[in-house]
């Protein structure tokens, strides 16, 4: 089924803490094992609210 493949990735934040727990919903591929670590787009991070790039990183559900 496809809710297998979906995984909860939430962001690290940016050097200052902005953006951190930021949650992002979405699928795998099964041939991926590893835990995932992305570098996408927070719009709770960056200055004056304006949001940034963070890394995010694959959490249990």
């Amino acid at each position: 089924m496809s809710q297998d493949n979906l995984i909860k990735l939430v962001s690290e934040g940016d050097d200052e803490g902005r953006g951190k727990g930021h949650t992002i919903h979405t699928f795998k591929t099964k041939k991926i094992k590893e835990p995932l670590r992305l570098r996408k787009f927070n719009p709770e991070a960056g200055v004056d609210g304006k949001g940034a790039h963070t890394w995010y990183k694959e959490v249990r559900k």
